[in-house]
């Protein structure tokens, strides 16, 4: 909606800019500006694009890439199927254009929008560190420095990549996921530091597109923190698709005058390419934010310490997302804001983040999705476990596709028939597990979610209802 007048902040005697509320970032937290809290003055703090991380620089322009990428190589692999094709051309120029150019006008939008349509909101555009409790100086591009105070305070300014101890790291061109989507062209080579999510799904993109990719990953398998089921089935498809240096760790790099990159790696190998990827994890911008001259505290990792109302050791100070989480997810910190909206207007009656079953997704090739427990830590936890893992290939879909790798996990508690665990590989697994989160968080016996409704035949989530089916509640425990 538009306004006409303008409500600006309260101004102290000191000339500081006081607001009932000031929210530091753009992501998640942007959402918490709505007309419940139109009768108080808002400062939003923001040294980057609006957005935050998932519009700009990770899940939805990644997703864009993926889908290009899914496409390029079903073409490439349908001769099973009995249709021979071939991707003639990438055009890469196209392909990028055409997701920030979709992307970029949705975070100018943004704030455009805060900054000249919103009465009650203030748009300070620069790097906001702290310099008190509930005292933020606010540093322009300009160099121009403004003091921000505020009765409320929301931290929501996510985190940032994590860069490793490689020796010449900093006197080389290197990039992360920040920056690696806006090539201006792309390279032949490519070598990928890390095998977590980012690593696969970014390695699965530039695979597809015809770059040669190289991954240097410490641990013997890819998403080494998954099912280790699922960890061995992704690592089998990089190995056909790149080259894997697994158990390796890069000790120095360099940059030739051609631009032709060397990383040595601790077994005295090395690799050459033209872009050098570092994929190896996100740290949280709470040391930028200098959060402990609030008296906020931080977990060893840097993640701000909250309770399960999202509020900091500091009455009046909040944080979400990427921040504090230990869940670095755009759901998640979609849930964590929605607790911190309600709870800043309702402090008697706060609502509680539930991070009982938080599900995650891994859009590389074979897709990923997982919630709950491994079966390994179900079994540390102490519960007696069934588990049944159910191939694609043996229900009519997967059949019908040919499907010999995909599969389904499921983790139970023998007792109580819950499910604790899920995990798919395989096509359409991040939707396929929507209904198993279900089961979960309303506690819907297995049993009964597979034998108290309807499945479509032949759909492919037959082979969750097969899955299902397959736990085997009566059959007497087996020691391990």
């Amino acid at each position: 909606m538009g306004w006409v007048a303008r409500v600006v902040s309260v101004t102290t005697q000191d000339g500081w800019n006081h607001f009932d509320l000031v929210i530091v970032g753009t992501g998640s937290g942007n959402s918490i500006v709505s007309p419940a809290l139109d009768h108080w003055t808002v400062a939003i703090v923001e040294e980057a694009v609006f957005g935050g991380t998932c519009l700009n620089r990770g899940c939805i322009p990644t997703k864009m890439f993926v889908h290009a990428a899914d496409a390029a190589e079903t073409i490439r692999h349908s001769g099973h199927l009995g249709i021979d094709g071939t991707v003639d051309a990438v055009h890469w120029a196209d392909i990028r254009d055409r997701v920030f150019d979709r992307i970029d006008p949705i975070a100018a939008g943004g704030e455009e929008y805060r900054t000249h349509r919103c009465a009650n909101v203030t748009v300070f555009k620069g790097r906001g560190v702290f310099s008190g409790m509930k005292e933020l100086v606010v540093t322009a591009a300009d160099a121009t420095t403004t003091t921000v105070t505020g009765s409320r305070f929301v931290l929501a300014a996510g985190a940032r990549p994590m860069l490793p101890a490689i020796d010449g790291l900093d006197g080389v061109t290197f990039h992360t996921s920040d920056s690696v989507m806006r090539l201006d062209e792309l390279p032949k080579r490519m070598v990928i530091v890390g095998g977590g999510f980012i690593a696969v799904e970014l390695a699965h993109v530039f695979a597809a597109y015809g770059v040669v990719v190289t991954i240097v990953h410490r641990s013997a398998l890819l998403l080494r923190h998954f099912e280790h089921e699922v960890a061995q089935v992704v690592t089998a498809a990089f190995r056909k698709r790149t080259h894997l240096h697994l158990n390796r760790r890069p000790v120095a790099v360099s940059e030739d005058s051609d631009g032709v990159i060397s990383l040595i790696l601790d077994d005295g190998s090395v690799v050459e390419s033209e872009v050098l990827l570092i994929t190896t994890g996100r740290t949280p911008n709470s040391d930028l934010l200098n959060v402990g001259a609030t008296g906020v505290t931080t977990h060893p990792d840097g993640r701000v310490v909250v309770d399960d109302t999202q509020a900091t050791v500091v009455p009046g100070i909040w944080a979400l997302g990427d921040l504090s989480s230990p869940h670095m997810l755009k759901h998640v910190a979609n849930h964590e804001a929605k607790v911190v909206a309600h709870n800043l207007i309702h402090p008697d009656t706060p609502k509680r983040t539930d991070h009982r079953f938080v599900p995650a997704a891994v859009f590389t090739r074979p897709q990923v999705a997982t919630v709950g427990m491994t079966e390994a830590q179900a079994k540390a936890a102490g519960v007696d476990v069934v588990c049944k893992i159910q191939a694609y290939g043996d229900v009519a879909y997967g059949w019908a596709m040919e499907d010999r790798e995909s599969f389904v996990k499921l983790i139970a508690d023998r007792s109580t028939k819950q499910l604790v665990g899920a995990h798919i590989v395989g096509p359409q697994s991040s939707t396929l597990i929507q209904q198993l989160i279900t089961a979960m968080r309303f506690a819907i016996p297995a049993d009964a979610l597979a034998e108290d409704q309807y499945w479509i035949h032949p759909a492919l989530p037959e082979v969750v209802e097969n899955a299902l089916l397959g736990l085997d509640f009566t059959a007497p425990h087996k020691a391990h």
